[in-house]
């Protein structure tokens, strides 16, 4: 089993506080606020990740259930466009792929493409994974 870890802080108010969010692992680290998550300001936002998690989990995926059948793919390419609608809510994650894989036919490629969207760990975990709290409050 592996086990990874991000970390968040945020100050202040909703609008006018800021924060960071970091991963473990140290490869990224980078600040958030109000505008960059529900305008267009400076910084990422949860739905941005999410995004590259979703696109890099289904890039490897796809790469697999073609490897898996006989293929070697040279090149697979993935974009994912997270929706914030109100509530705020996550309505929708549009992926967009393509993949360069030699001596693969159209209906192959859709298949497994298919099966990559409602397969790959992050689709499965955003389709509805129990989420634990462990919750402390200090003054």
């Amino acid at each position: 089993m592996q086990v990874r870890t991000s970390n968040a802080e945020w100050k202040g108010t909703l609008e006018k506080g800021s924060g960071t969010m970091s991963l473990a692992s140290g490869t990224y680290e980078g600040p958030y606020t109000f505008a960059s998550r529900f305008e267009n300001g400076p910084g990422t936002n949860p739905e941005e990740l999410i995004g590259a998690a979703i696109a890099g989990c289904y890039s490897m995926f796809l790469s697999a259930l073609l490897s898996n059948a006989g293929f070697e793919p040279t090149r697979i390419t993935t974009s994912a466009a997270v929706v914030l609608g109100d509530g705020p809510a996550i309505t929708s994650i549009t992926l967009e792929t393509e993949g360069v894989v030699p001596n693969l036919t159209e209906q192959v490629f859709q298949d497994k493409a298919e099966e990559a969207k409602r397969n790959c760990p992050v689709s499965k975990a955003l389709a509805g994974t129990e989420i634990r709290l462990v919750a402390r409050f200090s003054e």
